[in-house]
């Protein structure tokens, strides 16, 4: 049986929202093990935080930004243990230094932007460089790339939540209004896919798990469990996938609804947003 501490009850309760003691115990059922905590905590009912993107993400900066034909969006993610370090200046500067080298440059892949140079040295150097200085531990954790006829990129006020998206048409009505408000949009309502065709099968899977699971504990027969199950995951994909939420600015109507009142042929192409954790 793991040994489990009071800061990592106290982790646990951070990220789900439940409460001490629950968390403990959930924690002691999976052995340690965070994911299944989180779920052993939905299964029996408790109304959980959902982190899931943003959930191993600590102090630091994340930095969204377009590039100069506005065809492609990039963000970065650069950690660091506490918000003193997220503020000192040769922090900032070097996480915009590697953010205008993935625009200039355009890496496939993360391994292939720490593996450019700044001064004579990878980013991956920089960073630990960087590490001797401050004394705490850094890591550039994510890059991502939205690309198509137009994208958008979106900083949060404090620079702890962006969110990049690429459309596939760039000549429709009002485009860049429309671009900040699904950026937005992505920001504020954390989706996990475009539609409900997007969401991976393991996603799937566990949300159907969960939901029978819940439906259990709430004394239903066998039988109905997998109707039910299905009943929560139609609602998963109402609040989780983009195209399905409620327009923020407009609750009467879904974000895919709104997209067809402007441009029948209008998609999007991909997006993506990181949340630095609590």
């Amino acid at each position: 049986m793991a040994n489990i501490t009071a800061a990592e009850v106290n982790k646990l309760r951070q990220q789900t929202g439940a409460g001490m003691m629950d968390c403990k115990k959930a924690l002691v059922e999976s052995d340690g093990d965070f994911e299944k905590a989180v779920d052993y905590l939905r299964k029996k009912g408790q109304k959980v935080a959902n982190n899931r993107a943003d959930r191993d993400a600590n102090e630091g900066l994340i930095l969204a930004k377009t590039t100069s034909d506005l065809k492609k969006a990039v963000v970065i993610m650069l950690n660091c243990e506490t918000d003193f370090v997220a503020k000192n200046t040769e922090f900032i500067n070097l996480a915009n230094s590697i953010l205008e080298l993935a625009l200039t440059k355009g890496p496939k892949n993360i391994e292939e932007l720490k593996s450019l140079t700044i001064n004579n040295r990878t980013i991956e150097e920089n960073v630990t460089d960087l590490m001797g200085k401050t004394g705490e531990k850094l890591t550039l954790a994510h890059y991502e790339v939205a690309e198509g006829a137009k994208a958008f990129a979106y900083n949060h006020p404090g620079n702890r939540l962006a969110s990049i998206l690429a459309f596939n048409k760039a000549d429709f009505e009002l485009v860049d209004q429309i671009g900040k408000e699904i950026a937005m949009q992505i920001a504020a309502m954390a989706p996990v896919a475009i539609d409900k065709d997007d969401v991976d099968a393991k996603t799937i899977e566990r949300e159907i798990e969960i939901g029978k699971e819940q439906a259990r504990q709430e004394g239903k027969p066998e039988e109905m469990l997998e109707k039910i199950a299905l009943g929560k995951l139609n609602k998963f994909y109402k609040d989780f996938t983009l195209l399905n939420q409620e327009f923020v600015r407009d609750n009467k109507k879904t974000v895919g609804q709104y997209l067809k009142e402007t441009d029948k042929d209008l998609k999007i192409n991909a997006f993506r947003r990181f949340a630095l954790g609590v």
